[in-house]
């Protein structure tokens, strides 16, 4: 069955899990000169999602799978694949805070003893592809709802530093509509393997910004 509803739900930027208090990276990035208009936003969104996007979609994919076999070594499997990729700690830190606020608000949602198959401190990919399953999401969609998160927060976070027209800035996700597609379905393709066949690609220039976004006061995101 295409549970679409439920996708749009986990899809959904106003679903109160704080996703929209993190600019994905972007913020730093402005700050340190990197971005300055639209055309950097987009190859900065480009870039973030052919890196860590698909780590995150592939883990939130495998995840997914995992949940729906009640397979809890794997889950914890990937916990810690996911720890080894991410070298700052700041970014561990934002991942575990959304995966923990995730998990509050579904619980709120939808009672299920899969939400408990991962620790107090879960990754958001990971709390998130165990979240598709308890609501009957394929691995598709959870690694499509990653990616569109990743997507739509950067170009939200983009109006808001940049004082971008909207419209503008969202018909960058709009146009790469179906890239979000062809990533999310290589993720699940890779979503099966040994933790440590998956994808490793990193981002150095996000890993120093999440370090430096931490000390720096006046910011707008978390992260």
């Amino acid at each position: 069955m295409d549970h679409r509803a439920a996708l749009l739900l986990l899809a959904d930027g106003r679903l109160p899990a704080g996703g929209y208090a993190h600019s994905g990276g972007l913020e730093p990035a402005v700050a340190m000169g990197r971005v300055r208009d639209l055309a950097d936003v987009e190859d900065f969104l480009t870039g973030r999602l052919e890196t860590v996007g698909v780590v995150a979609a592939s883990f939130a994919a495998a995840a997914c799978h995992a949940a729906y076999r009640l397979d809890g070594a794997r889950l914890g499997a990937l916990e810690a694949g996911l720890d080894a990729r991410m070298p700052s700690p700041a970014s561990r830190r934002t991942s575990r805070q959304l995966g923990r606020q995730l998990r509050r608000v579904v619980t709120t949602l939808r009672h299920d003893p899969r939400l408990e198959l991962v620790g107090g401190e879960p990754h958001h990919p990971v709390m998130l592809g165990v979240v598709a399953a308890v609501f009957d999401v394929e691995p598709t969609g959870a690694a499509l709802a990653v990616l569109h998160e990743a997507a739509t927060g950067v170009a939200t976070a983009a109006v808001r530093l940049l004082a971008l027209d909207p419209l503008a800035a969202h018909a960058v996700v709009a146009g790469l509509a179906e890239h979000l597609d062809e990533l999310a379905a290589q993720c699940v393709s890779w979503s099966s393997q040994e933790v440590e066949a998956l994808p490793a690609w990193g981002a150095p220039l996000l890993d120093l910004g999440a370090e430096q976004h931490v000390r720096r006061s006046g910011r707008l995101f978390a992260s």
